[in-house]
């Protein structure tokens, strides 16, 4: 008979925000943290409008546009509200891009960049004066292998693996917020605050279906990474033991690309 998980004094009493809570690797996040005690609210684009009365950390999720400004301070208001200060934050809401750039669309860039880039940014902005206030908060952002190895397709040797890996926008897009977790990681220290990124590898996801075999091969320890992994390395960085730990971005990706 399994035992059943008692939770972490770390994380008991405490509240994180995940964006993309209900995609693979943000439900492996939340269920991470809760299993260690936290509470935790689940925001993403595909979960129903939360009502009056609804309890947020618990259920469906609560639907969240990340590049709405305004939504999101509206929805960290409420939150705080009626669950208390949000101490954890993290940004996993994404998308991904595939094609070669010489015929990337623009309006394609500017979806990539808004969800990924400029949505990562409003979310830590939201979330930082209470953080502020109380002077401790963790904050890990999501980047990617991509925003550091200039992507994994080798376009010369074959061309059709930029149809089925991460391209320039979205490369661009993870390299942003690798940088913007280092500016964040100076600005808040003297808070109390640390702001870390993981970068994930070639994650067994419906983003990853398609996935060249090719480059599958290519994986030192032989498989795709699992969204647990990434929930991982997510769990220690937002730890209170980790407080020593800012600006770092943590590589999670089976030894494809070594830094």
């Amino acid at each position: 008979m399994k035992q059943a998980q008692t939770p972490m004094p770390d994380f008991a009493g405490r509240l994180a925000l995940v964006t993309g809570g209900l995609g693979a690797i943000g439900a492996a996040t939340c269920a991470a943290l809760r299993a260690r005690g936290a509470r935790v609210v689940a925001a993403d684009a595909h979960a129903p409008v939360a009502g009056s009365g609804v309890d947020l950390t618990q259920g469906e999720g609560v639907h969240l546009n990340v590049t709405d400004a305004a939504s999101l301070r509206a929805l960290v208001a409420r939150v705080q509200a009626e669950c208390g200060p949000i101490d954890t934050l993290v940004n996993v809401a994404g998308v991904v891009s595939f094609g070669a750039a010489a015929t990337l669309p623009e309006a394609e860039w500017d979806r990539v960049i808004d969800i990924n880039l400029k949505g990562s940014f409003l979310a830590c902005q939201a979330v930082i004066p209470a953080m502020q206030q109380a002077r401790f908060g963790r904050i890990v952002n999501i980047g990617s292998v991509v925003g550091k190895n200039a992507g994994n397709a080798r376009a010369w040797l074959d061309p059709a693996e930029l149809e089925r890996a991460g391209n320039v926008a979205y490369g661009v897009s993870k390299a942003g917020v690798h940088m913007m977790t280092g500016f964040l990681a100076k600005e808040l220290a003297s808070f109390g605050i640390t702001v870390n990124a993981v970068a994930p590898g070639p994650v067994a996801t419906a983003m990853t279906r398609n996935f060249p075999e090719t480059l599958r091969a290519l994986l030192p320890v032989g498989r795709m990474g699992t969204p647990e992994d990434v929930a991982h390395a997510i769990v220690f960085l937002a730890s209170r033991e980790s407080g020593f730990i800012t600006g770092e971005v943590l590589d999670v990706n089976g030894g494809i690309a070594c830094d």
